[in-house]
């Protein structure tokens, strides 16, 4: 099942990601072998740019003068059951090395495997219970980790810029996800800091999310922590959002583009793209325990203009001059 650029195999893939590929190709790796999994909680039309940006990574860190790399694509739809048996058909394929995005997804890959090298894009990996630290992990895994202490003081920050005379905020997280149960305390901590008061909801599969909403009409606004379930149901979310006139702030951009109104975390290209540089060097010989797990340093505030007209809510000049994109 695996494709080599220039080459269709029985992969199915978008077509805009099967034209991108071909006009990027080749992209080469220093290595004997240049054969590399690709392991996901969504399905393939969902990172179709983080793929592009992987791409770009491995291209740029590449040696043109070695063979060209393969994938082997399997992605769950948002079906976490399907990822064990997922992760371990690419094990039984024997790529170089596995690249994983999600925690579910990690944790399954790690089960499937202890040698082949995983270069991951996890939310918390220290937290999910991936690694002990992410410097000297001693094992096969590294990557890029998304979460960053100062991103629950930053969101409500927002959202009190937003709504000055806010004063109670609701949250839908996923209790399954590890790393959300982190995520939450550092938001009750930067909550208690300003004075906020907090109303979390258990959402675990789509009818928790559609239950969830009539026991936030007390809220002041929304914090949506982003995991694979919310990210799968994120038109959903705007959309029951809108409909109960909350101001909404979420962990990914494609939630904006999806109708939400805000939305601030890392960059997700820029490290999908550290990813693809770091299987570059993977294939050419380094072991994924010399390769410290990198911290997120990008940060994207996402503004929704046409969202806050329908919620009929000013929004402050000052939060406009910090958004790096504003969505008219």
């Amino acid at each position: 099942m695996a494709r080599t650029y220039g080459r269709l195999s029985r992969v199915s893939l978008p077509s805009a990601t099967l034209a991108l590929l071909l006009l990027l190709a080749p992209v080469r790796a220093e290595a004997q072998a240049g054969k590399v999994g690709l392991l996901g909680t969504l399905d393939a039309a969902n990172y179709e740019h983080l793929v592009t940006a992987f791409v770009q990574g491995l291209r740029e860190s590449g040696d043109p003068e070695s063979r060209s790399v393969t994938f082997e694509p399997r992605y769950a739809g948002g079906r976490l059951a399907r990822l064990p048996a997922l992760a371990r058909e690419l094990v039984e394929a024997k790529p170089d090395l596995i690249v994983v995005w999600g925690d579910p997804a990690v944790k399954a890959a790690r089960a499937a495997t202890s040698t082949i090298p995983l270069v991951m894009i996890a939310c918390d990996a220290v937290a999910a219970g991936l690694v002990d630290r992410l410097a000297g992990t001693s094992s096969n895994l590294t990557g890029v980790n998304c979460m960053s202490a100062e991103i629950a003081s930053k969101r409500l920050g927002i959202l009190r810029e937003l709504r000055p005379g806010l004063s109670r905020v609701g949250i839908l997280w996923n209790p399954d996800d590890p790393s959300k149960a982190v995520e939450l305390s550092e938001t009750r901590q930067a909550a208690r800091a300003i004075g906020l008061q907090l109303q979390p909801e258990e959402v675990r599969d789509l009818a928790a999310i559609n239950d969830a909403f009539p026991r936030l009409k007390q809220v002041d606004a929304l914090i949506v922590l982003g995991d694979a379930l919310t990210f799968y149901h994120r038109s959903l979310i705007a959309d029951l959002a809108a409909a109960n006139r909350l101001p909404t702030i979420y962990a990914f951009r494609e939630c904006v583009d999806a109708g939400g109104l805000m939305s601030y975390g890392p960059n997700k290209s820029r490290m999908f793209e550290l990813a693809g540089r770091y299987a570059a060097r993977i294939l050419k010989g380094a072991r994924p325990a010399d390769l410290p797990i990198e911290q997120p340093t990008q940060f994207e505030l996402f503004v929704n203009a046409k969202a806050a007209r329908a919620l009929d809510l000013a929004l402050p000049r000052t939060l406009l001059l910090q958004a790096d994109h504003v969505i008219e």
